[in-house]
């Protein structure tokens, strides 16, 4: 059965198209634009509605893509962002009006259950423990521990993004070593709190992950990390994005993504595979055909 999911995050607005088998994705077609909804909200948290336009028009494209790959069964979700937002009902409606979508909102379990359920379902190999999961996004970091593919033992919600970060204590390009610092201090506030069950194995996904993996390898333990952390802080992010073939936007992110994962790595007390799958996968796997 071929399906599609329209993620409409707090950084980028993703499409997935995938056959489903099983329990199993194939992926057919991924798409990507940067809608940054986070960024810019107004004084009293509010979307502005030239960005409701943007995103409007980014799913309705999106659909398109959908229509064009034989996808009749589309799913469309938003998570932090549009849920922190004053306004994220304006925004899911204008989607809804504009182009047929209807868009959950999830909430901050629902998006760490189906982050869960989507990473471990695109293992290669499933361990014999607990697996460990971290999904960080632009507004909001979700932590699971559980045993695939459903059962969550543990979970948390950090209020904790790459685009948040990154706009509380980043606005310099490179950041400097005291932006680091207070980057850092903002990460341990977030988690410190926080005592999760150490698992077998954990795994990284989302963006900042993915991206992270070009300039680290696959496996960002605490000296992939460090070396990593400091060429980007040696040039401004345009020059990592030519340099990794990463997205200028996805570059300016990176020094927060990685602080942030850096943080949860402590939490785990394990170095985090770069994994698949995520969100978009965990909706696809509990999708109901039309």
């Amino acid at each position: 059965m071929r399906l599609a999911c329209i993620d409409i995050g707090s950084n980028t607005t993703r499409l997935l198209v995938a056959d489903r088998i099983g329990r199993q994705l194939v992926e057919v077609h991924q798409e990507r634009a940067f809608t940054r909804i986070g960024r810019g909200l107004s004084p009293d948290g509010a979307i502005s509605e030239q960005k409701i336009a943007e995103v409007v028009a980014v799913v309705v494209a999106m659909l398109a893509i959908a229509a064009d790959q034989d996808a009749p069964c589309v799913r469309g979700v938003a998570t932090a962002a549009v849920r922190a937002a004053s306004n994220g009902a304006a925004l899911v409606q204008a989607v809804g009006q504009a182009s047929g979508l209807r868009v959950d909102v999830l909430s901050s379990a629902e998006e760490a259950r189906l982050a869960f359920i989507g990473a471990t379902a695109m293992l290669d190999r499933v361990p014999g423990g607990d697996v460990g999961v971290v999904d960080v996004g632009g507004g909001s970091t979700e932590v699971v521990v559980g045993s695939p593919p459903d059962r969550i033992g543990w979970w948390a919600s950090a209020e904790l993004g790459s685009g948040g970060l990154t706009e509380q204590c980043m606005a310099r390009d490179p950041p400097t070593a005291a932006d680091i610092a207070t980057a850092r201090a903002r990460v341990a506030a977030a988690l410190g709190s926080l005592r999760a069950p150490r698992p077998a194995l954990a795994v990284a996904v989302g963006g900042s992950a993915t991206s992270l993996a070009r300039l680290a390898g696959p496996v960002l333990d605490a000296e992939a990390l460090r070396r990593s952390l400091a060429v980007l802080c040696c040039g401004p992010s345009t020059e990592v994005a030519v340099r990794f073939a990463v997205d200028p936007q996805r570059a300016r992110l990176l020094p927060a993504g990685l602080l942030i994962l850096e943080g949860v790595a402590g939490l785990l007390r394990a170095p985090l595979s770069v994994g698949r799958g995520g969100i978009r996968e965990g909706v696809l796997l509990e999708a109901v055909a039309p």
